[in-house]
C-alpha cells in the first residue's frame, strides 16, 4: 500500500497557506511583550532536586532526548533532521547555552512554547514540536521539565536552519484550523489509572504523534486516533480497536515492553520506538502502569472483531498458524508456499532462531507480520535489530547485504503466508526498493 500523498495536491495546498499569510500576519504573531523584558535565568544549580528528578522521569516520556540529540551529538543539543513532506526541520538546542539554546528563557516563556507553540521571540514553533500535544500538561509538570534541562550542562550549539516550503507566520492559519489549546478534562466513566494513563499519553507522550494517521497539511486525523500512522519509514501501528496484533495486548504485557522493549508474546521495539521503551525504562512503574492500562483498554474492543477476521481470511490455517509457530513446527502445508525462495532463505536464515522454541520471538505472535504494510518486517529484516552500545538486549543480524530485493521480497511474502492469517501484501518489492531510498536518505542527513 502506498502513502505518499500526490505531490501536486500537496503543493497546491501550500500555495493556499503561503496566500493566507497575509491574513495570519494581521491575526498577529502572539508575540507578548511580557516575554521580552524577563528576567533570563541560565542554568542554576538551586533548583529543588526533587523538583528536577520528577522533570527527568516527565522528559523521558516526552521522548525530548530523543528528537532533540542529532546523531552523535551531545543530549539536549539540538541538530536532529525531521523529515516532513514539506521538507526538513532540524531539532533546536533546549540545553542551557544562553546564546544557541534555552538558558535565556523563563519559565513562563518555556510554559508557552510548551502550551501556545510560540517561542521566546513570539515566533509560531512548526508543529513538528509537537505542542497539540504539550498543551495538555500540566503547568507543574511543564515546570519540573524546565528545571530538569535547567540543570543540564550548556552545549554551545546553533542549530542549522530548516529546509522548509511553509513559511511560519502561516503556521498561524494551521493553529486556526487544528490546535485545540487547554487541559484534558477527566473523564468520569473511568477511573484515575485509566484517566492518568490518558493523560500521558495524550499529552507529553505524545503517541499520537507516530500511531495516528495525518492529513495533507500534517494534522493528526482526529476521528482516527491512535488508528496507525507512518514515522520514518516504519509503520506505527494501531492501538485502538483496529490493532493488528495477532495476540490480545494485557496491561501487564505492556507494561513489560514498554520498560524492556520486548514482549515475547508480541514482539522487540526497534524503529522509533526502540528509544522509547529505552527511556520509558527510567520512569517509575506507576506512570508506564497507567500508560499500559489505557492502551490496554483503547486495544481491548479489537478482540472479538480479530478473531471472527482471523478464523475467516483467506489462505489461512485458523488460529493454529500462531501455535505453529509457538511451537516451531516444521514446514508448513503446501498452499501456505507462495515461493520456494522465500521457504528456502527462512530455514537457511531465520529457522535457527525463530523456530524450535528458541530465543527469537515466535514470529506467529509478531505484530509485523500482520500489519496492513510490510514495512517493519522489511526495515527489521534489511537492518536486524541491535541493543545500545554497553547494553544488554534483543538481537537480530542485518541481512541488508546477503540478500538481493528479489530474495528479500520472496522471503517477505513467505513469513507473511506461513505467520499470519491475513491476505498478501501487494507489490512487496516496491516496498522494499522504498525502503532502501528511505535509509539511504537517512543516511546521508545523519
Amino acid at each position: 500500500m502506498k502513502h505518499t500523498r500526490p505531490w501536486n495536491i500537496i503543493l497546491v495546498l501550500i500555495g493556499a497557506l503561503a496566500a493566507a499569510v497575509a491574513i495570519a500576519w494581521a491575526m498577529g504573531r502572539h508575540t507578548s511583550s511580557a516575554s521580552a523584558g524577563s528576567p533570563p535565568p541560565g542554568p542554576d544549580a538551586s533548583y529543588d532536586q526533587t523538583l528536577v528528578a520528577k522533570g527527568a522521569w516527565l522528559a523521558a516520556i516526552g521522548n525530548c532526548n530523543t528528537c532533540h540529540t542529532a546523531s552523535n551529538g551531545r543530549t539536549f543539543a539540538g541538530g536532529r533532521p525531521l523529515s516532513t513532506p514539506f521538507g526538513t526541520i532540524y531539532a533546536t538546542n533546549i540545553t542551557p547555552d544562553r546564546e544557541t539554546g534555552i538558558g535565556s528563557w523563563s519559565p513562563s516563556d518555556f510554559l508557552r512554547a510548551m502550551h501556545q507553540g510560540v517561542d521566546r521571540d513570539g515566533r509560531n514553533l512548526y508543529p513538528a514540536f509537537p505542542y497539540d500535544h504539550f498543551t495538555h500538561v500540566a503547568d507543574e509538570d511543564v515546570n519540573a521539565i524546565y528545571a530538569f534541562l535547567m540543570t543540564r550542562d550548556p552545549v554551545r550549539a546553533k542549530t542549522p536552519a530548516n529546509r522548509i516550503l511553509v513559511p511560519r507566520p502561516a503556521i498561524s492559519v494551521w493553529k486556526a484550523l487544528y490546535f485545540k489549546p487547554g487541559p484534558l478534562a477527566p473523564d468520569a466513566a473511568h477511573d484515575a489509572s485509566w484517566n492518568r494513563g490518558r493523560y500521558l499519553v495524550d499529552g507529553l507522550a505524545h503517541c499520537g504523534g507516530c500511531h495516528t494517521p495525518r492529513n495533507a497539511l500534517g494534522a493528526e486525523k482526529e476521528r482516527e486516533d491512535l488508528a496507525g500512522g507512518t514515522v520514518e519509514g516504519w509503520r506505527a501501528p494501531a492501538l485502538n480497536e483496529a490493532s493488528p496484533a495477532p495476540s490480545l495486548w494485557t496491561a501487564e504485557q505492556l507494561v513489560v515492553y514498554l520498560r524492556t522493549g520486548f514482549d515475547a508474546a508480541h514482539g522487540t521495539a526497534a524503529g522509533a520506538m526502540a528509544p522509547v521503551a529505552h527511556n520509558l525504562s527510567s520512569v517509575p512503574e506507576a506512570e508506564v502502569s497507567a500508560i499500559a492500562v489505557y492502551i490496554a483498554a483503547r486495544m481491548a474492543s479489537s478482540a472479538g472483531a480479530r478473531a471472527t477476521a482471523a478464523g475467516n481470511a483467506p489462505g489461512s490455517q485458523g488460529a493454529a498458524l500462531v501455535e505453529r509457530s509457538a511451537r516451531g513446527d516444521d514446514a508448513p502445508p503446501a498452499d501456505l508456499r507462495p515461493a520456494k525462495d522465500g521457504d528456502a532463505i527462512y530455514r537457511t536464515a531465520c529457522a535457527d532462531c525463530h523456530d524450535g522454541g528458541r530465543r527469537g520471538i515466535a514470529l506467529g505472535y509478531s505484530t509485523s507480520m500482520t500489519d496492513t504494510t510490510p514495512a517493519n518486517l522489511i526495515r527489521v529484516t534489511l537492518d536486524g535489530i541491535h541493543p545500545r552500545e554497553g547494553e544488554k538486549g534483543e538481537l537480530m543480524p542485518a541481512f541488508r547485504g546477503a540478500l538481493d530485493d528479489t530474495q528479500l521480497a520472496s522471503l517477505i511474502a513467505f513469513l507473511r503466508a506461513r505467520f499470519s492469517r491475513a491476505p498478501p501484501w501487494q507489490d512487496i518489492g516496491g516496498e522494499v526498493a522504498k525502503a532502501k531510498r528511505e535509509r539511504e536518505s537517512e543516511d546521508r542527513k545523519s
